[in-house]
């Protein structure tokens, strides 16, 4: 069945994945599940989604293991540096406005730090956002914009559109958080060209993630969890 499908949609692996993400996002606020059901339901469907249709295309091995990891790291100090060493910088318009949002949590922080929403999230974040993001803006959107047949196209190949236009968009994907995420998507891209490899592209974004996580936690700066 998945078969079928995939060679009737070679993107769907890539795709589908990310939609189901967003689609979760999008109606996050409206969920009628409390939040200690709603989270690791959230996990448990991504899980199954990218077992089914997308396992055959993720591969995890590294082969600049240590690299990775202390890239992901530097992301981490420059996506959370504006906030540090500019108080009251992101409440500027260019990053909260109508068109890009608000800053925000999305619960109250008793519900966040409840063990079951909290492990979630956290698993969320390291370990399936990782693979979901990687699989569809560097694996799929960055070799889909040079060519429709784009499993034709190697991984980490170079056009300078399909560069830009995936960190624009990953830029967008962070609402008031664009700056930063432009930066990301750039280094992000630029390590997929660098390697032209899936794997060390979900550690350092798992590493990125990784430290945020552990930085919001400890310092109860919730709103990096939008």
């Amino acid at each position: 069945m998945t078969a079928t499908l995939e060679k009737r949609w070679p993107s769907l692996p890539y795709v589908l994945p990310f939609a189901s993400f967003m689609a979760f996002l999008a109606i996050q606020n409206y969920a009628s599940l409390p939040p200690s059901i709603d989270y690791p339901v959230r996990v448990i469907v991504l899980s199954v989604i990218l077992f089914v249709f997308s396992r055959h295309v993720i591969d995890l091995r590294s082969s600049h293991l240590l690299a990775s990891v202390i890239l992901g790291v530097a992301v981490f100090v420059i996506w959370i540096g504006p906030d540090l060493l500019i108080p009251g910088y992101r409440q500027h318009w260019l990053f909260q406005n109508a068109i890009l949002g608000r800053i925000g949590t999305p619960v109250a922080e008793q519900v966040l730090t409840a063990p079951v929403v909290l492990w979630t999230r956290i698993f969320r974040a390291v370990v399936l956002v990782p693979i979901i993001e990687e699989l569809f803006w560097r694996a799929w959107l960055m070799r889909w914009l040079i060519s429709p047949r784009f499993e034709q196209i190697k991984l980490g190949a170079y056009a300078p559109m399909a560069f830009w236009i995936t960190a624009a968009l990953f830029a967008s994907e962070h609402g008031p958080y664009w700056d930063v995420g432009l930066i990301t998507g750039v280094i992000y891209n630029w390590w997929m060209v660098r390697t032209r490899s899936l794997g060390d592209c979900i550690l350092v974004h798992a590493v990125t993630n990784a430290c945020l996580c552990g930085y919001v936690v400890a310092t109860k700066h919730w709103e990096y969890w939008m």
